[in-house]
């Protein structure tokens, strides 16, 4: 039936009238529906009821909840098109096979750590790594959401010392403080794995420290010389990223920790490479023998790819999965054709997509990209919601955010 302009004019202010929260669901129900070819009548039928959902009283009188309860359905294909929107990620080509852990109905500290402990295990998968998502209880209005403070479930300590130097990860000086102050002691090596600290919205701060045998960590060796072994690297063999917020049709979920596998250039050319991390290149530039005096040696880049050699060699020698830079950009590139050819924007950052090392010579660098949020999506924490400063002392505290780096990579 073809509408008259006034019935069209009244269907958008009624429309525009409704809460943010309602026009969110709306829009991502339509796209659930649609993308999954179910039928109009049933999208209708689903939108009355959270309709009634959302103005619905609580028991006992309280107030009403304004919000809505998604199915299982809702909630998976949600946080698959969230990954599918992510502008930072070169890893989406693998979307679909995100495997969606629903655990809306734990709150409580220990529980959370109980599931993070069977999350890391099942992912880690003895080394092929499965893209993962748990996620925890949905944020309700007034109160903070469930929180966790690491950035990822396995980061390294970083300690300073008197001379200003520092043993370990110099990332995590505030988070480690933190651990400290909560009462949490490491040994002092450059590779002390830092407990998970939790908060809960009726609980105080709680850390917890992670079982040893379920963290999977590959020893850093050269394919050409022996004395890299010497160096004794390692790096852990999971990246899942912790305290990101999920947004799903109006609804937010600040703990759905999520992993993917590594990139080698993550490891290689950014925590053991950055010179505000482990600061490596020098070490690897004195033990390969180059001229570090002059800039025109190319040295740090010389340091920089044999460096990368060697975590993947590593990685491949002890079955843990990685792709190389070449290959994910490649399989980006493969994943922009697909979504092209089903009519879907590719939403891409084109500074965090572009690999760290030899990103010239990637596929992805010759792609021009449009920056545009979609929803679904996950969302770095705002300084309100989930950074250290609103726990530490002053004395600890950094100013302003750090940047933030691909989710899945």
């Amino acid at each position: 039936m073809k509408l008259t302009q006034t019935q069209i004019r009244e269907r958008i202010e009624e429309i525009e009238s409704l809460p943010s929260l309602l026009l969110e669901a709306t829009d991502y129900l339509r796209l659930f529906y649609q993308e999954q070819a179910l039928p109009e009548t049933q999208l209708r039928q689903r939108l009355d009821n959270i309709h009634c959902e959302y103005g619905r009283s609580s028991l006992g009188g309280a107030a009403p909840s304004r919000t809505y309860w998604q199915t299982t359905e809702e909630l998976t294909y949600g946080a698959k098109v969230a990954w599918r929107n992510s502008p930072n990620c070169i890893g989406r080509l693998h979307w679909e096979s995100l495997r969606v852990r629903d655990l809306r109905r734990i709150t409580d500290a220990k529980e959370i750590f109980n599931e993070i402990v069977k999350h890391i295990q099942q992912a880690t998968n003895n080394g092929r790594i499965r893209s993962t998502i748990s996620i925890f209880a949905p944020d309700k209005t007034g109160e903070p959401g469930i929180r966790i403070l690491n950035p990822q479930f396995i980061r390294y300590a970083g300690y300073r010392q008197d001379n200003g130097t520092v043993i370990g990860d110099p990332d995590q000086l505030e988070l480690t403080a933190l651990c400290e102050q909560l009462g949490w002691r490491g040994k002092g090596t450059a590779f002390d794995v830092l407990p998970l600290v939790i908060q809960t919205p009726h609980e105080p701060l709680q850390w917890f420290e992670l079982p040893p045998d379920i963290v999977m960590e590959v020893p850093i060796t050269h394919p050409d010389y022996d004395w890299f072994e010497s160096l004794e690297l390692k790096w852990h063999a999971l990246p899942a990223v912790t305290d990101w917020r999920l947004e799903i049709g109006g609804i937010s979920y600040s703990c759905a920790p999520f992993n993917g596998w590594y990139m080698s250039a993550e490891i290689g050319a950014r925590n053991l490479g950055d010179a505000h991390r482990y600061n490596l290149l020098p070490t690897i530039a004195k033990g390969l023998g180059l001229n570090m005096r002059s800039k025109l040696s190319l040295w740090k880049d010389v340091a920089l790819v044999e460096l990368n050699r060697a975590v993947l060699h590593s990685f491949k020698a002890q079955g843990v999965r990685i792709v190389d830079h070449h290959t994910a950009s490649a399989q980006f590139m493969q994943h922009w054709q697909k979504e092209s050819k089903l009519g879907r924007t590719v939403p891409a950052d084109w500074g965090r997509i572009i690999p760290p090392l030899s990103a010239s010579t990637t596929e992805v660098f010759h792609q021009e990209m449009h920056n545009i949020c979609l929803k679904p999506n996950f969302f770095p924490p705002t300084s309100a919601q989930n950074t250290l400063s609103a726990t530490t002392s002053p004395a600890i505290a950094k100013k302003g955010t750090q940047a933030r780096r691909c989710p899945f990579h």
